[in-house]
């Protein structure tokens, strides 16, 4: 069974840094593709980062600049790096893996999230 635990969510004033983490587990073989998605209240969830098992990443307009995700194997575990982050950054942060082969499945997991909120 396939986990996924995210941290480091927080309330912070805006222009301030945050350091999103996901440690995921589990007899994961591959994960096709990691990312970061959000949900705004009264807002649909949106992706925010991504990276794929071949390297390329994809980011949201809205983040382009300020947010990085990256990832640590050794660990099994995924990082969004929030920089400048604004206002309208305030959202509960999901972590995801999808594509994820494991001895059962091919599947897509979710983590609880996580709640940024951005305000003085």
């Amino acid at each position: 069974q396939v986990q996924l635990v995210e941290s480091g969510g927080g309330l912070v004033q805006p222009g301030g840094s945050l350091r999103l983490s996901c440690v995921f587990s589990g007899s994961i073989f591959s994960i096709n593709l990691m990312g970061w998605y959000r949900q705004a209240p009264g807002k649909e969830r949106e992706l925010v980062a991504s990276s794929t098992r071949g390297g390329s990443t994809n980011y949201a307009d809205s983040v382009k600049g300020r947010f990085t995700i990256s990832g640590d194997n050794a660990k099994n575990t995924v990082y969004l790096q929030m920089n400048s982050l604004k206002p309208e950054d305030t959202a509960v942060y999901y972590c995801s893996l999808q594509g994820v082969r494991t001895l059962a499945r091919i599947g897509d997991y979710w983590g609880q999230g996580t709640q940024v909120t951005v305000s003085s």
